[in-house]
């Protein structure tokens, strides 16, 4: 089976535990303003591989990555290619690679028999996924991304129930999600969830501009600051990831 491939990179250190082997796939139905991969939105120009060209690769890395590291799959949205994505972990697993998968769930729909079955057969390759949780609020994540958050959060919940590792990852982005109700929704909504691992609070910045001037898109949060110190330390107090603010 082939996949539809952004570009790969090897010795990432923010994509899960210890130094990863990272796979960016191409596509993604959420539009984010925040985004900084803007190039990975849609599946044109795609470099094609096998899965099994994809696992020779990697593994020329595996001495960088095997001792507490792994392989990442990341995007765009990944699971807009669960088919070979199945076929890829399966094959990671053949040779004991930790796996992960960067993912907003925003592909999930528990009323989708079929795409449901794909998904029980992900989770049995897959050993933590780190799930983007964009907003709490609905109708503010339809502002942000385009798209309704609901069945991100019934992803949370399923992969909670199925007993799945999962770092939430949740961007800090001043007058958005920087909001203390906001912030202190999300708590309350991660605290209903039995196998999160780690909170990961990720400040806005604008790194990823210079691709949207590239590709003639414009950039709606072009007078947006990045979080301060404190804003952002503030937040992970609220997010119960320090005890305090001092």
């Amino acid at each position: 089976m082939e996949g539809k491939i952004h570009s790969f990179f090897a010795g990432g250190t923010v994509d899960g535990p210890g130094i990863r082997y990272v796979i960016f796939l191409k596509g993604c139905p959420l539009r984010c303003l925040y985004c900084h991969n803007p190039d990975t939105w849609t599946q044109d120009n795609a470099i094609i591989k096998t899965s099994d060209e994809v696992v020779m690769t990697t593994l020329r890395y595996r001495g960088y990555f095997e001792n507490g590291g792994g392989v990442t799959v990341s995007g765009g949205e990944p699971l807009l290619q669960i088919d070979f994505l199945i076929e890829l972990f399966k094959k990671f697993k053949e040779y004991n690679i930790h796996t992960a998968v960067d993912t907003s769930g925003i592909v999930f729909d528990k009323n989708n028999e079929e795409l449901m079955k794909k998904f029980d057969e992900l989770i049995k390759y897959t050993d933590l996924f780190l799930l983007d949780i964009k907003h709490i609020d609905d109708n503010e994540h339809i502002k942000l991304t385009g798209k309704s958050n609901k069945n991100i959060l019934e992803f949370a919940n399923y992969l909670s129930d199925n007993n799945k590792h999962m770092w939430i990852r949740h961007v800090l982005v001043p007058g958005i999600t920087l909001k203390d109700e906001y912030l202190i929704k999300t708590k309350e909504f991660i605290d209903t969830l039995k196998t999160v691992d780690k909170i990961e609070v990720l400040p806005y910045h604008t790194m990823g501009v210079s691709k949207y001037k590239e590709l003639n898109i414009p950039y709606r949060l072009e007078n947006t600051l990045p979080p301060t110190k404190e804003e952002v330390r503030h937040a992970k107090y609220l997010l119960g990831v320090i005890k305090d603010v001092a």
